[in-house]
C-alpha cells in the first residue's frame, strides 16, 4: 500500500514534524515506484482511481468532521467539497485511459505516432481552504497518467491531508502516493529537489514565486494557481437587490476564503445607492452564518486590510470590527468610498470583506476591473449583451463569469494570468500539463520508411 508519513507541523504536538530527510525520502520512494507505475496499463490505473474515489465517498462524514476541526468550515459544507473531490477522481478515472495519442500522415511503409508519457514525480502542494477537492484534482490527474505523487497538504489542515492520504493510498501500490505534512520548509525542500519533475502548487503568490525560482534551477515544470483579486462589475441596468445577493455570495461564502471569491466591487452610479443598501442588509444576514477564519493570524491580516482602508478614507457601512471572545470569527464587512490604491482593492484579502467603488459608467468600471497584477477570475452582472461580450474579451483573467458569481459546466479548464499563476489546474487539460508528448517514427529496414 502507499506510504503515508505521519509528520506534521509544530502546532500538532501529537504528530511528528517533518524534516529534510523525510522530504527527500518521499521523493526517492516516489522515483523508485515510478518505473513500475508508468508501465501499469492505463485501464488499471483508472480502476485504481475509481477504488480511491469509492474509499473517499465512504469516509465523507468522518473526513468532513476532521475538515471542520482543522479549518472551521462547517462539516456540511466540507462534505459538499469532499463530494466534488470524489467526482473529480471519477472523472479522471474515465478520462485518463483515453487521453491523447494520435497517428500522423507519413510514408506508406512507416508509422508515425504522437505518444503521451508521464512526466515522472509530481509534488502537489495544496491549500487549506479547499483541501480535499483541490488535492483530488492534482493527485487524480497525475496518478491516472502514470506519474507518482508526493502530496504535502497545508500545515493549517494537517489532519485532513493525512487522512486523505490514507484513504486514497489504499488503492495504489507502495510509493505511488506519499503524503508528507509540514510547514514552508518542507514545501521548499520538495520543490527544490532535483529528482522532482513537476511542482503543482495552489496557494499564495509569494510561495508560488519561490517555487518558480526553484524549478527554474532544477528544470522541473511549475504548475501554479496563486491567488487572485477577483473583481465584480455591476452594470447600471441590473436589479440592484439581485446584484447585492450575488455580491454577498461571492464575498462572504466560506468567510471569503475561496480562490475565486469576490475581492473588489465596481458598481455603476445609477444603481449604487440601492445596491449598497441591499448589500449591507445581505451582510447582516450573512454574519450569523459565516464560519470562522482559519486562524487568528489570518484574521489579523484581513482586519489590517480593512483598518488601513478606513484610515485612508473608506467608510465602513457594516462590520469592520474584530469581535470579542475566543476564536477567529470576523463579521461580513462592507466598505464604500474605496479607491484603487487601498490594499483591500489592490491585493487579495481572502476574508468576508466587500469593498465597493462607485463608477460613472460601464467603461470606467471595466477598465478598473481589468487593472492589477492578478488574473484568476472576474464576474460581470449586466443585461447588455454587448457589454458582456466586451467584458469577456477585455478582462485579462482565466475565467469570466457573466451574471453568476459561481457556477459553470463541469469539465471547463482555465489558465490564470499574471501573478495568479500559469498552466491548467483542472479539467481535461490538466492531463496535458502532467504528461509530455513524444513523436515516434517507425520505419522499415533498408531505408524504405
Amino acid at each position: 500500500m502507499a506510504v503515508t508519513r505521519e509528520v506534521a507541523v509544530l502546532t500538532e504536538p501529537d504528530i511528528r514534524i517533518a524534516d529534510s530527510s523525510d522530504a527527500d525520502d518521499a521523493v526517492t520512494t516516489a522515483r523508485q515506484a515510478f518505473e513500475s507505475w508508468r508501465r501499469t496499463p492505463a485501464a488499471e490505473r483508472g480502476a485504481a482511481l475509481r477504488a480511491a474515489a469509492a474509499a473517499l465517498r465512504a469516509a465523507t462524514d468522518e473526513l468532513a468532521e476532521i475538515h471542520e476541526r482543522d479549518t472551521g468550515r462547517s462539516a456540511a459544507e466540507a462534505a459538499e467539497s469532499i463530494g466534488a473531490g470524489v467526482s473529480t477522481l471519477e472523472q479522471y478515472a474515465e478520462l485518463g485511459p483515453v487521453h491523447r495519442g494520435r497517428t500522423l500522415h507519413g510514408g506508406w511503409s512507416a508509422t508515425d505516432l504522437m505518444v503521451p508519457e508521464p512526466r515522472g514525480v509530481v509534488v502537489a502542494l495544496t491549500p487549506w481552504n479547499d483541501p480535499v477537492a483541490v488535492a483530488c484534482g492534482l493527485i487524480g490527474a497525475a496518478l491516472v497518467t502514470g506519474n507518482t505523487v508526493v502530496h504535502k497538504p497545508s500545515e493549517r489542515c494537517p489532519r485532513v491531508g493525512l487522512r486523505l492520504g490514507e484513504l486514497l493510498g489504499q488503492a495504489f501500490p507502495d510509493g505511488v502516493l506519499t503524503t508528507v505534512s509540514g510547514g514552508a520548509e518542507t514545501g521548499a525542500r520538495l520543490a527544490a529537489n532535483p529528482d522532482v519533475d513537476v511542482v503543482a502548487h495552489v496557494g499564495g503568490v509569494e510561495t508560488g514565486r519561490s517555487i518558480a525560482l526553484a524549478t527554474a534551477r532544477t528544470g522541473a515544470k511549475a504548475l501554479l494557481e496563486n491567488g487572485g483579486n477577483d473583481p465584480l462589475l455591476v452594470d447600471g441596468d441590473v436589479d440592484p437587490v439581485w446584484a447585492a445577493e450575488q455580491a454577498a455570495l461571492g464575498a462572504f461564502a466560506n468567510a471569503g476564503q475561496i480562490c475565486v471569491s469576490v475581492e473588489r466591487i465596481y458598481v455603476h452610479r445609477r444603481v449604487a445607492a440601492e445596491f449598497q443598501e441591499a448589500l449591507v442588509a445581505q451582510a447582516r444576514e450573512w454574519t450569523g452564518r459565516i464560519p470562522p477564519l482559519v486562524d487568528r493570524a489570518h484574521r489579523d491580516k484581513v482586519h489590517a486590510h480593512v483598518h488601513e482602508a478606513i484610515e485612508a478614507g473608506a467608510e465602513p457601512l457594516v462590520g469592520g470590527l474584530v469581535p470579542d471572545g475566543p476564536g477567529s470569527r470576523y463579521p461580513a464587512t462592507v466598505l464604500t468610498a474605496c479607491t484603487p490604491e487601498m490594499t483591500v482593492m489592490a491585493e487579495e484579502t481572502f476574508g468576508p470583506v466587500a469593498p465597493v467603488m462607485v463608477v460613472d459608467d460601464f467603461a470606467e468600471g471595466l477598465a478598473a476591473a481589468a487593472s492589477g497584477r492578478y488574473g484568476l477570475a472576474a464576474t460581470v452582472l449586466t443585461a447588455d449583451m454587448a457589454h458582456a461580450q466586451e467584458a469577456y474579451r477585455v478582462l485579462p483573467v482565466g475565467t469570466v463569469k457573466v451574471n453568476a458569481v459561481f457556477g459553470g459546466a463541469p469539465g471547463g479548464a482555465a489558465q490564470p494570468r499574471g501573478m495568479s499563476g500559469s498552466g491548467y489546474g483542472y479539467g481535461p487539460e490538466l492531463l496535458d500539463e502532467l504528461t509530455t508528448t513524444k513523436v515516434v517514427h517507425l520505419g522499415t529496414p533498408g531505408g524504405r520508411g
